[in-house]
């Protein structure tokens, strides 16, 4: 993935990330999907399951996903499988030095 798109889906997932609900946002995006091991995974100090481009479709809103290609000028078709492989490491380093949300109880 060049170095520009890594620069630009990092600010925009970024921005997403650190707003005031955004973890909490995407986990329970993620609970609703099936996805909630995957995302947690990248919110631990663990080991960052993979997700595929059809899994992000599934977690993201279309709200979110036409956002991102807004921000990015990219193409859902592009943008899925990029953000596919960038997302996992993107959440992990936001979210290092933040205290993880709570486990469904």
């Amino acid at each position: 993935m060049g170095d520009k798109l890594k620069e630009k889906l990092g600010g925009s997932i970024g921005e997403y990330l650190t707003s005031e609900q955004g973890i909490q946002t995407l986990v329970e995006q993620a609970r609703k999907a099936g996805l909630e091991d995957k995302v947690r995974s990248w919110i631990g100090s663990g080991e960052n399951l993979p997700i595929s481009a059809d899994e992000l479709r599934a977690l993201l809103t279309d709200d979110q996903i036409q956002m991102l290609v807004s921000k990015t000028g990219l193409p859902a078709g592009a943008l899925l499988p990029a953000l596919a492989q960038f997302l996992p490491g993107v959440v992990d380093h936001h979210t290092s030095e933040q205290d993880q949300p709570p486990a469904a109880g």
